[in-house]
């Protein structure tokens, strides 16, 4: 079954910097990923697009009542884009549903990385 990308693989203008969230993440790692991606925004400056993809059972702290939710929330209005892993939302019983708002959702975080490094995109693993 194909998920379609809920942000368009051509929404950005130029290359920018992926960064990989895999695996299981506690709490206080993933805000520390997104405050590294704030910190990339102020550095990079506007025009950069930045992602931050998260892959395997970390994806729950996507979810609406996550503890995190917030800084998911705070690192999008600086224009980081949250990803969630389609595959791993699946595993993990989620449906786009149970996201937090501003979180979207890329079909495969595997793919999506590739896609990114074809285009240019330097490649963060945190």
């Amino acid at each position: 079954m194909s998920v379609e990308t809920t942000v368009p693989e051509d929404e950005q203008a130029g290359p920018g910097l992926f960064i990989h969230a895999g695996g299981p993440l506690e709490q206080d790692a993933f805000v520390g990923i997104l405050r590294s991606a704030a910190n990339a925004r102020a550095a990079l400056g506007l025009e950069a697009g930045i992602e931050v993809v998260v892959q395997g059972p970390g994806v729950k702290l996507l979810a609406q009542n996550s503890p995190a939710a917030e800084a998911s929330t705070n690192a999008g209005q600086l224009g980081v884009d949250i990803l969630a892993c389609g595959n791993s939302m699946r595993s993990a019983g989620m449906g786009d549903k149970d996201l937090a708002p501003g979180v979207g959702t890329v079909p495969a975080a595997i793919a999506h990385l590739a896609q990114r490094q074809w285009e240019g995109w330097a490649y963060a693993r945190l």
